[in-house]
């Protein structure tokens, strides 16, 4: 490149550089640089190639999002979950992009951190860059769906998933966690144990809710009475955890297993538990929900439900483009009923049961 080209480069750098900037720089028209960018095949390899040299010389950053618009169409999916600590969304939301990649759709994550607000917030944020879908899990606060009702209002495709809402007629996927929690309380029964028990999730959360009635049906199965000194409903603050299994400890007939709404929950329990010098499993066994990564790493090793979250997240992008599809094929789309579908779990029985 000549000191004049150099110097009108860096003119050009200085400011945001456009497709024309790189037409003059060629001395080609604004059509073939754009048809060059886009891989069109009627661009031979010499042109395309300067394209893409002077194009990377002058810093050229595609406008995507105003393209996307003026197609009506971004080729970008929103994503929404409660929080990013444990490991179970991450593992969704990587399932979800595996699928998009290979649709060619990108993705904009949104944490609400269990906050009704913040979920709002990013409902409206998503809409404001009019993504194509918005694939969300809600918050443990949430009981006021219109923000999602927005959604569907603006004719939007919504799927939801792990955390859902029979309030909205959308397609959800989840896991069998009524189905999940019965067999691991039976099992523990089965196990000898007869004092189970359970730390609940909140009562907001329809998960928490299955996952508490499988526990009460294995108990009925069983014939065991339960005893609501052994219920407790929390807000899956940790800090909660330990003041709750410190109680259950101290009771006059403490249990002799507890079942967790979730690993995160079962691991601070079992903190709890051994500063209290108690056996685990031999004084009292413990079973988690989710299979963290962690769950195995610990001494003893966590029993859990694994979940298949990877195909979560694949199944709810997937119901997510084909409501993409029918959202520009069928103005009635909308009214059809959803489908929810259910994925099953598996026991992983290790040694704190």
């Amino acid at each position: 490149m000549r000191t004049g080209e150099i110097s009108k480069t860096a003119s050009m750098k200085a400011k945001q550089t456009s497709i024309i900037d790189i037409a003059k720089a060629l001395g080609v028209s604004k059509s073939t640089v754009s048809r060059a960018l886009l891989g069109h095949t009627n661009v031979n390899d010499e042109t395309r190639k300067a394209v893409l040299h002077m194009s990377a010389q002058l810093d050229y950053q595609r406008n995507t999002l105003a393209l996307g618009l003026a197609r009506k169409k971004t080729s970008v999916v929103g994503i929404i979950v409660p929080e990013l600590q444990s490991n179970f969304f991450p593992s969704v939301i990587s399932g979800i992009e595996e699928f998009l990649r290979k649709n060619k759709y990108r993705s904009i994550i949104c944490q609400s951190g269990e906050s009704y607000e913040h979920e709002v917030e990013s409902v409206a944020q998503l809409l404001s860059y009019q993504v194509d879908g918005i694939l969300a899990s809600h918050t443990y606060e949430t009981r006021n769906f219109d923000h999602f009702r927005q959604v569907q209002r603006k004719g939007v495709p919504l799927v939801m998933f792990n955390r859902v809402t029979d309030q909205l007629n959308v397609p959800k996927v989840v896991v069998d966690d009524y189905e999940a929690a019965f067999a691991m309380v039976d099992f523990l029964i089965q196990s000898g144990r007869r004092r189970i028990a359970h730390l609940a999730g909140p009562d907001a959360l329809i998960n928490s809710r299955l996952r508490l009635k499988g526990y009460l049906d294995a108990l009925e199965k069983n014939g065991v009475e339960p005893d609501q000194r052994l219920i407790l409903s929390y807000d899956l603050s940790i800090e909660k955890v330990k003041i709750y299994v410190k109680h259950f400890l101290e009771l006059e007939s403490p249990p002799d297993a507890i079942f967790c709404i979730n690993d995160p929950t079962a691991l601070a329990a079992m903190l709890v538990i051994k500063q209290k010098n108690l056996r685990i499993p031999e004084d009292i066994a413990l079973a988690g929900f989710s299979n963290d990564f962690s769950s195995d790493l610990v001494t003893p090793t966590l029993s859990t439900v694994a979940q298949p979250t990877s195909e979560i997240g694949r199944e709810a992008a997937r119901l997510l483009l084909e409501e993409m599809a029918a959202s520009s094929n069928d103005s009635q789309w909308q009214e059809y009923p959803k489908e929810t579908m259910v994925l099953k779990t598996r026991l992983l029985l290790r040694e704190s049961t």
